[in-house]
């Protein structure tokens, strides 16, 4: 696949680097989750002028003294330049290329920086002392990236880690666009249908990486894309695990007990924990939300941001969604290699649920669009009637109007006159002062 987007990245992290080699040394940290993109980005983005070394270090789990072999070998290579060998920590291979950074300006990336908690965690400090030492008498561009959120957030933002604050720029990359999505989808399939775009959506969610797996195969159709999906030959299959492990260690059974009950539906604290048999789960869910950002709290607008009555959770990427709801709940017909009746029965669910995903669609297609102060759902609490729910509300950024709209997979399942008395509900108690305008949204408008 092509390279698509990220313009705005690509020029952040060229203009870091014209001030690390016209002024001093610049320490950027680039973040994101697994198959984002971030490799790709900084090679595109660096790797542009040939007359600049870049030096390209992975992280992989070896022993540091293979590690600062291959960091040595590297830098010869790149830099063209004698360093004698016996070199075996990295610490002394980074001293000596700020040495080097005296005289040169070069570029050098290491990638999934975090491993170095498993290989040697004393590197954070060393690296800290020697940036601190260098930073101001070279011009090395200096770019960490990673991939297991957690741990870069801890080592660049915790005040008690010895890196925190020597960051200059932190980007953290997030999935496509919508309209990145389309664009690719177009160059694949100039005929595709939106049911085809929101299979690619409700999938992938805009990671660059699925997309590609999916296009360069040649599967450009919904069924062809949930089939491939959860075929035997599938890299999906243990990518969600694979993804998820790495974040959360040893202590994964209760997180994904968390995450697949909250794919299925439940949503509120109460009903998660009645469906984990009572067990306690607020930690679980705060270090869910804030410290690895795989789910997020929300609240019908307007309500108060410390009731907690009103609150539900969602699992904030789609892949994981997708792969918790279909994939991961029905790990028992995958260990029996049973993938036809696996198949048959994702093709049989999929229609309703990507309903769901529609909503989520249209809630990102506006926000993407601009305009609104606030955009979200809104219910009542249920008191022994239906409880009262609207798809999406937008407050729009001038204050006195607001959208309410309902989505709609086909026309032919929406009530009018249902919608109605839901538009009089919320004009009477959280709308009364807003010019409202009515919308719904159907696979036409996407």
């Amino acid at each position: 696949m092509k390279f698509y987007n990220r313009e705005i990245e690509i020029a952040e992290l060229r203009r870091i680097r014209e001030l690390a080699f016209t002024r001093n040394s610049r320490m950027t940290v680039v973040t994101g989750r697994r198959r984002i993109g971030k490799t790709s980005l900084v090679k595109k983005a660096l790797a542009d002028n040939t007359d600049i070394p870049l030096l390209y270090f992975f992280t992989a789990r070896k022993t540091e003294a293979a590690l600062a072999t291959d960091f040595v070998r590297e830098a010869r290579e790149k830099l063209k330049i004698y360093i004698p060998d016996g070199l075996i920590k990295i610490a002394d291979v980074i001293k000596y290329l700020f040495e080097v950074a005296k005289s040169r300006s070069f570029t050098i990336v290491i990638d999934e920086f975090q491993e170095f908690q498993n290989i040697n965690p004393s590197v954070f400090s060393e690296l800290q002392n020697l940036w601190d030492s260098y930073r101001q008498e070279t011009k090395m561009n200096l770019v960490l990236s990673g991939s297991v959120l957690s741990m870069m957030k801890k080592i660049f933002t915790d005040a008690h880690e010895p890196l925190f604050g020597r960051a200059d720029n932190i980007i953290r990359l997030k999935p496509f666009r919508i309209g990145v999505i389309k664009d690719i989808l177009y160059d694949y399939n100039p005929f595709y249908s939106n049911e085809d775009l929101l299979a690619l959506y409700s999938i992938t969610g805009g990671i660059p990486k699925y997309i590609e797996l999916l296009c360069d195969n040649g599967y450009i159709t919904a069924e062809a894309m949930l089939k491939f999906t959860v075929s035997i030959m599938s890299p999906f299959i243990d990518e969600g695990r694979n993804l998820l492990i790495t974040e959360f260690g040893r202590d994964y059974g209760t997180y994904f007990s968390i995450l697949l009950t909250i794919s299925e539906g439940k949503t509120t604290q109460s009903e998660i924990t009645a469906m984990l048999g009572d067990v306690a789960i607020g930690g679980h869910l705060e270090r869910l939300e804030n410290t690895y950002n795989i789910i997020t709290k929300y609240r019908p607008v307007f309500a108060k941001p410390n009731s907690k009555n009103t609150v539900r959770f969602r699992i904030a990427d789609n892949f994981l969604q997708f792969w918790f709801r279909f994939i991961e709940r029905n790990r028992s017909m995958i260990e029996l290699d049973n993938y036809d009746d696996l198949t048959a029965l994702i093709l049989a669910q999929y229609p309703t649920y990507s309903g769901y995903m529609l909503e989520r669609y249209f809630r990102q297609k506006l926000a993407e669009e601009g305009g609104f102060r606030e955009l979200g759902s809104w219910w009542e609490p249920k008191l022994g009637i239906e409880a009262s729910e609207i798809d999406i509300v937008g407050i729009k950024t001038d204050n006195r109007k607001a959208l309410v709209a309902e989505v709609k997979r086909q026309l032919r399942i929406y009530d009018h006159k249902k919608f109605m008395a839901k538009i009089e509900r919320i004009k009477n108690s959280a709308l009364a002062q807003y010019e409202m305008e009515t919308k719904l949204f159907t696979m036409e408008d996407m």
